[in-house]
């Protein structure tokens, strides 16, 4: 894991994963909660449901050079509030 490059770690399934926010991977989550700014975005990631998280997790491993396949996130076993501090610490990682 490289912090100089914001990675962060998250375990999941009794794994460590690597969470990093790329460009790429903030342009996806923007993508998919239709955000037009990184203003709106931070708002919008206020209020995540649990499918939401899961699908910003899965982005943010793909960032962190993990492949993810469609819905193996959800049968590991993720503790939400894991997964709410690494989104976090990951955004700020990569955002400052």
């Amino acid at each position: 894991m490289n912090g100089a490059r914001g990675e962060v770690a998250l375990e999941i399934g009794g794994k460590r994963r690597v969470l990093c926010l790329t460009l790429g991977a903030l342009a996806e989550i923007e993508s998919v909660f239709g955000c037009a700014s990184l203003a709106e975005l931070q708002a919008r990631m206020r209020g995540l449901s649990a499918s939401e998280l899961l699908r910003v997790v899965g982005i943010l491993m793909k960032g962190g050079g993990e492949g993810v396949e469609p819905g193996e996130l959800q049968r590991l076993n993720i503790r939400p509030a894991a997964a709410a501090a690494a989104v976090a610490e990951t955004f700020h990682a990569g955002l400052g």
